[in-house]
């Protein structure tokens, strides 16, 4: 289960993680339109990559044209993916709240759950 927003994480599926969040980084909270195909020099392209492009055009095109898309912020979960991947790779709190710009309580409270959740149940 992902914690992005529903639009994001569609996209995330279509097109990859770096392209949702590269989208939702440059354009959250803005509706924007996909084109039925994005060439070179559109904006679209120049956030997430031609090959990256052309995926979400091709699966938010209806019939022959594009589709308006409010396009969510979802600062947030990149902020909780960087710090998760920190802690996975063994950084300790403290750190892993500084590079992912969140509060080291966070950090706390999800190195607690990770450790949890690689414990499984005992019973």
């Amino acid at each position: 289960m992902t914690n992005l927003p529903l639009i994001i994480a569609e996209i995330e599926r279509v097109a990859g993680r770096d392209a949702a969040l590269a989208l939702s980084l440059a354009k959250g909270g803005q509706t924007v339109y996909i084109p039925r195909e994005a060439k070179a020099g559109h904006w679209l392209v120049d956030v997430v990559g031609l090959e990256a492009a052309a995926k979400i055009c091709e699966h938010y095109r209806v019939a022959n044209t594009g589709a308006r898309l409010l396009i969510p912020i979802a600062k947030l979960a990149q902020q909780r993916r960087t710090m998760i991947a920190a802690l996975e790779a063994g950084a300790p709190a403290n750190k892993a709240a500084a590079k992912s710009g969140m509060h080291e309580r966070s950090a706390f409270r999800a190195r607690r759950r990770l450790r949890k959740k690689s414990q499984g149940e005992l019973f």
